[in-house]
């Protein structure tokens, strides 16, 4: 698993219309990578809600969130549709990226889990949670990646 302090591995992801974003476009930006299971579950539902309604707090402290989950990119498309949310979602269907952040689960999903990465790449914040039915409160998140 990837620490604190680590250079954040690169990463390849299928945005919500299909379209190949890598983690080079983030270059000069503090990125908060949000990996929730599934779309469309309870808990990841309620997750990705309050991160859009703190959405304007992140961005306060400079930070946008990435949502990532293993699942399609039109799976993500009608989930962020669903739910309102303007955060922007992305694919790791290939599971490839969970892999090199070492929150792969033997089932075949990602953690629950957070980084905070710098503009220079570096991860400043990481929180895994212990399982994937709990979720790390908003305002807990954003007193620790404030404090950075």
């Amino acid at each position: 698993m990837v620490e604190v302090g680590q250079k954040a591995p690169s990463f390849a992801l299928k945005d919500e219309q299909g379209n190949v974003v890598d983690s080079k476009s983030f270059t000069g930006k503090k990125i908060l990578l949000a990996f929730f299971p599934f779309a469309f579950s309870p808990v990841c539902t309620d997750e990705m809600k309050c991160f859009h309604s703190d959405l304007e707090k992140f961005r306060d402290k400079g930070i946008a969130i990435l949502g990532i989950s293993v699942d399609s990119h039109w799976s993500n498309a009608a989930f962020r549709r669903s739910i309102g949310s303007s955060i922007p979602l992305f694919s790791d269907f290939s599971k490839e990226t969970a892999g090199k952040f070492g929150i792969l689960r033997p089932e075949g999903f990602s953690e629950r889990a957070y980084f905070l990465i710098d503009e220079k790449g570096i991860i400043r914040f990481k929180h895994v949670m212990e399982t994937p039915k709990q979720k790390l409160d908003d305002d807990a998140l954003l007193l620790e990646v404030g404090a950075l």
